[in-house]
């Protein structure tokens, strides 16, 4: 339950596919209703650093929803993995997948997530960012995760929560469930302002 700042109440609305941004969202104990998530084309002005974009991303999202109700607050967000100065998103195919991940193994990267709260008279975003560092990846590792995970819908190809974040994890300096796709925490404090 969140009690809103503000006095007001509001239906919460949550504009993600993402299983796993939905069963967070329930763990807060948040009613929401799920909407549909809109496609948008996910291309980033050039010059854009790696908050920007998370946060330019869950805007759009939010952006193509202009018939909201005064009673009605809307959750949109994206998540990158940002490692040597590049956007990782999600993977294409399988080639794609191993080829992230093996960029991602034995080195630090961030995860991003950009959160755009909108109503009709107020729109308010931030982000939070987790390091997480992975340990070294043998190919056979990344192949037994690929196959079995299918991470095909997750930025960076992984998921901290599956098999590969178990193994593969060397430390994380952040929000655990940032990196899942949604930073709870972060989140419920920004939704008790509106």
């Amino acid at each position: 339950m969140v009690k809103f700042n503000s006095g007001k109440e509001y239906e919460i609305l949550l504009a993600s596919a993402s299983p796993r941004r939905q069963d967070l969202l329930k763990e807060l104990q948040v009613p929401f209703t799920k909407v549909k998530s809109p496609d948008i084309d996910e291309t980033v002005p050039k010059g854009m650093y790696k908050e920007e974009i998370a946060i330019h991303l869950a805007k759009k999202k939010a952006a193509a929803y202009q018939d909201l109700k005064d009673s009605q607050l809307l959750i949109t967000a994206d998540t990158i993995v940002w490692v040597d100065d590049k956007v990782l998103g999600k993977p294409e195919d399988y080639s794609d997948a191993f080829q992230m991940i093996k960029l991602l193994s034995n080195k630090e990267h961030s995860v991003v997530t950009g959160v755009c709260l909108k109503t009709n008279q107020i729109e308010h975003t931030f982000y939070a960012e987790t390091l997480v560092r992975f340990c070294k990846l043998d190919n056979d590792e990344i192949r037994y995760y690929i196959e079995r995970y299918k991470p095909y819908d997750k930025a960076g190809a992984y998921g901290i929560q599956e098999w590969i974040g178990k193994i593969g994890i060397d430390y994380i300096e952040g929000s655990f469930y940032n990196v899942v796709g949604l930073p709870v925490q972060k989140l419920y404090q920004e939704l008790k302002k509106m």
